[in-house]
């Protein structure tokens, strides 16, 4: 059963990575590599990347298919579930709700939604509503010191980044 509590974000893009296609868990650990694709996003160490396989599939969020012959022991190919699927395009979906959580969180949920062919219009249209009152905010404070300044710099190359201007 999913647990409702929240996922750290090694699980959701393990998640994310094993909705694209089954896969065992060295080959997932190869692409969160901190140079591999996903890893210059999210990097994960394969024990980590091994615990959250172990997490998703005590959830049942993803499940076992089949073994391969590896280097030592057989390498459990794992599939997401329809659980599992569920719930990741709940949590692609929906929008970051803080600025800091703009460079891991969000650009992992772009990354996942690119590589699986989907458009991320619809997250892009909810986060730039999301951020709305929160880049208001920002505007409308002067930028007195080094930490009002720094957040302004920072709100607006996000809502550059967004296209809300």
């Amino acid at each position: 059963m999913p647990s409702d509590r929240d996922r750290p974000l090694t699980e959701w893009v393990v998640l994310g990575l094993l909705a694209e296609e089954p896969s065992h868990g060295f080959a997932v650990a190869r692409l969160l590599a901190p140079r591999a694709e996903v890893g210059r996003v999210w990097s994960a160490s394969r024990p980590l990347t091994y615990r959250a396989i172990d997490q998703l599939a005590s959830d049942g969020l993803i499940e076992p298919v089949r073994t391969e012959p590896g280097h030592g022991p057989q390498r459990t190919v794992h599939e997401i579930t329809a659980d599992g699927r569920a719930e990741l395009t709940t949590w692609l979906h929906a929008p970051v709700t803080r600025f800091r959580d703009v460079r891991a969180v969000l650009l992992a949920k772009l990354l996942l939604l690119e590589r699986s062919g989907r458009s991320t219009r619809r997250l892009l249209t909810a986060q730039r509503k999301a951020f709305a009152p929160l880049l208001a905010e920002v505007r409308a404070q002067p930028p007195t010191d080094a930490v009002a300044r720094w957040r302004r710099a920072q709100a607006e190359a996000i809502a550059d980044f967004l296209g809300s201007g």
